[in-house]
């Protein structure tokens, strides 16, 4: 039996889904949870969508966005869980629990680093997205794109490509083309994840571009923020989105790294310009990504974080 038809079995054989992402979500984690939400409620599938700290006020937009549920309730029993965008059971953070005490599991996921921990693994790590590996899925199961479907994909999309500036190939557009069809709003969905902002946010952002350096020949362009900053500015979850493309942005740099305080660790954030595959750099600290975009969390102090890492990427430095 094909991965495929074995998603479309458990899923047709259960009746209560939970859906759950990544601890930290991005668009793309969001995005995906939602398209196949609506989805699965559109063949009469009860479904809860957790995340347990909420979402940043950017993916306002997406429709069912209000029905995301961000705690766990004390005697859940779902028949299936299905986890998205995240690359190991670690990333899954509280979520964690349900998974494992969930008699039926599925992965969907594009990460490379994947270490398909599913009953049944679907990682297409060629696809820009696991919004695009969904509609993969949706298409084999015959179920109709909805314009509330087509919204939070093209989210998904649009967010894990950069405004399709990497990771896509032909089948990403043809796939955004039939989202196209059912007329989504595609520049108030562009405006709200990458233009849209608030002045707290901003001045985040302008903290962070004070501080930046650039390091080894200014191939490396290194910056951060504390947790003073984001007290003093009541900066939310999802606030430090794109900070990370500021240092990349110069030019001759080939590696931007931001770095950001997360409860007790220290959160990373990786993107590189041409050659350099960051999610190697990222999974020799425990975590993992893509190519030209990825990241960890660590315990180590911001010295020690910058010190070695920056030695690592600089082994790799052409």
């Amino acid at each position: 039996m094909s991965v495929l038809e074995s998603i479309k079995e458990k899923i047709l054989e259960s009746n209560s889904i939970v859906i759950i992402t990544h601890e930290h979500p991005d668009g793309d984690a969001i995005g995906s949870s939602l398209t196949l939400m609506h989805a699965l409620k559109k063949i009469g599938k009860n479904v809860d969508v957790i995340i347990p700290n909420g979402v940043h006020k950017m993916y306002d937009i997406l429709p069912g966005r209000e029905e995301i549920k961000e705690y766990i309730e004390e005697n859940y029993n779902y028949d299936l869980c299905i986890a998205l965008d995240s690359g190991d059971l670690e990333r899954l953070y509280v979520c964690r629990e349900i998974f494992e005490k969930t008699p039926n599991t599925i992965v969907i996921d594009h990460h490379i680093t994947n270490q398909n921990y599913g009953d049944v693994n679907y990682v297409n790590a060629v696809a820009s997205s696991t919004c695009q590996n969904l509609l993969v899925i949706l298409a084999y199961m015959d179920i109709a794109i909805t314009k509330e479907i087509a919204t939070c994909a093209y989210a998904g999309i649009l967010s894990d490509t950069g405004g399709f500036k990497y990771n896509v190939q032909p089948e990403t557009f043809e796939l955004v083309a039939m989202l196209l069809e059912t007329g989504i709003d595609t520049a108030k969905i562009y405006r709200n994840l990458f233009d849209l902002s608030t002045l707290n946010r901003t001045k985040l952002l302008g903290r962070a571009i004070d501080r930046l350096e650039l390091l080894s020949n200014n191939k490396i362009a290194f910056t951060y923020v504390t947790k003073q900053d984001e007290e003093e500015l009541n900066i939310a979850d999802g606030d430090h989105e794109n900070i990370v493309y500021y240092g990349r942005n110069i030019e001759g740099v080939e590696v931007s790294v931001f770095v950001r305080p997360d409860n007790d660790k220290f959160k990373i954030s990786l993107r590189s310009n041409e050659y350099m595959d960051v999610s190697l750099i990222a999974s020799k600290f425990g975590g993992g990504g893509h190519m030209k975009a990825a990241g960890f969390s660590t315990e180590m102090s911001f010295e020690h974080i910058k010190q070695t890492l920056i030695a690592e990427i600089e082994k790799n430095l052409k």
